[in-house]
């Protein structure tokens, strides 16, 4: 997965540790960037709206928020049934009215994140759109069961990733031997609020 900065993310590096440049972005509480838009994802999946939101203002605060909203638009059409999209896309217009000629720095309006992440927590979930394009037109094989992660353990100070958010797009999954097939069945399982979809049945082929 890339992961690529708009300019006024870039502008606004300094708010958090960067390290050298051979070094993988961290966020403002020394989180790894790509782990923890992974988490913030697979929160929204399985409705968790406390640690979605948490991760998703996590990168905002660190100065990603163009980021954080095209993850949130993916996730609207990768992950959610039924038109949510133009909700979320409405609640970014207003964050960029509410942001207008404001320095990448000073961001404001992260009510509208948090608006967002809610709305995706709530609606109801289906993976058609990514299961049409991979397995109907890339014709990929059937995918192995396997098991959903352990539940996430609570902490008063120091929220860890979770283990689910290892998967095949991260560095740590890779390493583990995270495959693509596991990352479909495991994640499809994993919806809540569940919408049966159309192309359910090529999960478990």
């Amino acid at each position: 997965m890339d992961f690529q900065l708009s300019q006024r993310e870039e502008e606004g590096m300094n708010l958090f540790h960067l390290g050298p440049p051979n070094m993988e972005l961290r966020t403002i509480r020394n989180y790894k960037f790509s782990e923890v838009s992974s988490a913030m994802q697979k929160g929204i999946r399985r409705a968790d709206t406390q640690l979605a939101g948490y991760w998703a203002l996590e990168l905002w605060a660190s100065g990603f928020g163009n980021y954080v909203w095209k993850r949130l638009l993916t996730v609207s059409a990768e992950d959610c049934w039924g038109l949510i999209t133009a909700e979320v896309k409405a609640l970014h217009d207003s964050y960029l009215i509410v942001n207008d000629n404001v320095p990448a720095r000073k961001a404001k309006g992260r009510i509208f994140i948090s608006k967002a992440v809610i709305i995706l927590c709530a609606a109801k979930k289906s993976r058609d759109p990514d299961h049409l394009q991979n397995f109907v037109y890339d014709q990929m094989a059937g995918v192995d069961a396997s098991t959903l992660a352990d539940d996430l353990r609570k902490a008063p100070e120091y929220i860890p990733i979770p283990d689910y958010a290892f998967d095949c797009h991260t560095r740590k999954g890779k390493s583990s031997g995270a495959t693509k097939a596991q990352f479909f069945n495991a994640e499809h399982a994993a919806l809540q609020p569940f919408q049966p979809g159309l192309f359910d049945h090529l999960v478990d082929g």
